[in-house]
This record gives C-alpha cells, sequence and structure tokens, in this order.
C-alpha cells in the first residue's frame, strides 16, 4: 500500500485510490459469537450488501440492521433504519465509516465460505 509515515501523504493516498484498492478499506470487525459460531480467528472481513451490522461508536451506538449500500467513493455504508430528518421532513440515510460497527450475522456465499474454510 503506502509507504510514507507522514499523515498527509497517507490521506492523500486514500482520498485518490482506485476502487480495487478502495474495496480493502471497507472491512469490518467480526463480533464475538460470529467468529465463534463460524470457527475462525479471522478478526475483520469484506463488508456486502446484506450483511446484518451493529453500529458500535456514535450517538446511534447499539442500533442494528442490514446494510442497503456500500459506498466505495465514499467509503461509507448506509445501514437500515438508521436515519435523520432533512429540512423537508424527509427520512434520510446516514452514512457510517466501517470501522464503527461489527458484523453481526454474514450473508454466506461461495467466496466466503472459500475464505472460511482456508
Amino acid at each position: 500500500m503506502i509507504k510514507s509515515s507522514k499523515p498527509r501523504k497517507q490521506r492523500k493516498f486514500i482520498r485518490e485510490a482506485p476502487f480495487h484498492i478502495r474495496k480493502k478499506f471497507l472491512n469490518a470487525h467480526i463480533s464475538k459469537p460470529l467468529k465463534t459460531q463460524l470457527g475462525t480467528k479471522k478478526r475483520t472481513i469484506a463488508i456486502k450488501k446484506g450483511d446484518k451490522v451493529q453500529i458500535k461508536v456514535g450517538n446511534k451506538k447499539g442500533k442494528s440492521g442490514k446494510i442497503l449500500k456500500v459506498n466505495y467513493k465514499r467509503s461509507m455504508i448506509y445501514i437500515e433504519g438508521i436515519t435523520r430528518l432533512n429540512s423537508k421532513s424527509e427520512e434520510k440515510f446516514i452514512a457510517v465509516r466501517p470501522s464503527n460497527i461489527e458484523i453481526i450475522e454474514l450473508v454466506m456465499d461461495k467466496d466466503r465460505t472459500k475464505i472460511f474454510k482456508r
């Protein structure tokens, strides 16, 4: 990835990274009960639409829901039920950073089953 220790260069790398590298930034922690259920020692895994997550940091802490959208350009995710009212009294989804959530339930597909069989 980046070799510089300068914060300015690290921020620039994240901001200007191509999408195939940005996808690697969108990893989240796996909850302890899910780790034992899957029988893995992995700490994080890539986020996918449909995963059930719980917010661990912020004023929405403790709330959970399914991931509706993953925005690779902004490195943010949108969770079902995590909304706010805008000035027109419309509900808008709040963008959440993947570092502030924990995965509770995974959508298992053939790629993820391969990951956990390794």
